[in-house]
């Protein structure tokens, strides 16, 4: 497992993390068994970054994590969390008082008395110009409540806002296949900034791994389901806000392209390269990617995850395809939206 340095925190992740928004329920319902069963898997294939949030079925995923952790104390994994979902989105809750509530909460939760690193989770965009909300972060620092923060955007002026404060260790950004503009800017003003760039959705809620088409359907409780046009938090969350069968068609171009791929690496077992491998490989060969943060429900889908750090480069012309892909599906719905 390839390791990178988080950003300003100096901390070294591997650059294939975990994310446990599924492990808080609400992509469907995972047992407690089975939640335990993706961290350890996780853990043993190399995985050193577990990403989490207070929201995130309202404690659940903070406290599985939590538990495991303090079973596994010399496994080295950092963990962040987020916080500011719980309140209306309105700028004044983001406040002093109410963040040593919010942490007060997650470090009970994650049963820590410092947090490695807390992110600001997708809070409006006049928070990332409040002087006020970054003092109160830098004095949550001094009294050791978390030793880092950073911030979760949903837009690339959010994250090169946040880039050019001088204490934000981390900006977490929607990167994958299916959204490119963080190429553009975001990337190069975090690299020469030193600031880590955490890339979450990296699959576009399942579109890159190539096993839906326009038939199927998803529980009531999965995100893909209720929130598909943005009736619950913004849409871009989930399939990176391309509509579905838009993104149907051009993920199965991604998978002829990894089809391609293979035949040119003379890849005969499909395993060692699906589609799922190399769009998680592709966002870990982009230049000032940390750490990546797919998801998992299973072990299974943990360790394949993992593996895909040890893809090779896709190579310019698997790029070029990837870029003409975008241009013609997804370019004109989603480029200047986020």
């Amino acid at each position: 497992m390839q390791q990178r340095t988080l950003g300003r925190t100096g901390r070294e992740v591997s650059v294939i993390g975990l994310g446990t928004w599924q492990l808080g329920g609400d992509w469907g319902s995972v047992s407690e068994v089975d939640a335990l069963a993706v961290l350890e898997a996780s853990a043993e294939a190399g995985v050193t970054f577990f990403d989490t949030a207070d929201v995130y079925g309202d404690g659940r995923s903070e406290s599985l994590v939590g538990r495991f952790k303090a079973a596994h104390p010399d496994a080295g994994i950092t963990v962040a969390t987020k916080m500011g979902r719980r309140v209306d989105q309105v700028p004044e809750n983001y406040n002093l008082q109410n963040f040593r509530a919010w942490l007060d909460r997650s470090r009970t939760n994650l049963r820590v008395d410092t947090i490695d690193l807390v992110q600001l989770h997708c809070p409006p965009t006049p928070v990332y110009s409040n002087d006020e909300v970054f003092d109160a972060l830098d004095q949550l620092v001094d009294e050791g409540a978390i030793a880092n923060y950073g911030v979760s955007v949903e837009t690339a002026a959010e994250a090169l806002t946040a880039i050019a404060r001088p204490n934000v260790a981390t900006v977490q950004i929607i990167l994958n296949a299916f959204r490119l503009k963080p190429l553009d800017e975001v990337l190069p003003a975090a690299r020469e900034a030193g600031v880590g760039i955490i890339a979450r959705v990296p699959l576009a809620s399942g579109l890159l791994t190539g096993r839906y088409t326009k038939d199927t359907t998803f529980p009531e409780n999965d995100h893909r389901n209720y929130n598909r046009h943005g009736e619950a938090f913004d849409v871009g969350e989930t399939f990176s806000g391309v509509d579905f069968e838009t993104g149907i068609a051009a993920a199965q171009e991604f998978a002829d392209a990894v089809a391609q791929l293979r035949e040119e690496w003379k890849i005969e077992n499909h395993a060692l390269l699906t589609p799922a491998k190399a769009a998680l490989a592709w966002v870990t060969q982009q230049q000032a990617v940390s750490t990546v943060i797919p998801g998992a429900r299973n072990a299974d889908q943990a360790l394949g995850n993992a593996a895909a750090s040890s893809v090779p480069e896709l190579g310019p012309e698997f790029n070029a395809r990837v870029r003409d892909i975008y241009d013609r599906y997804l370019r004109a719905q989603i480029h200047d939206k986020w």
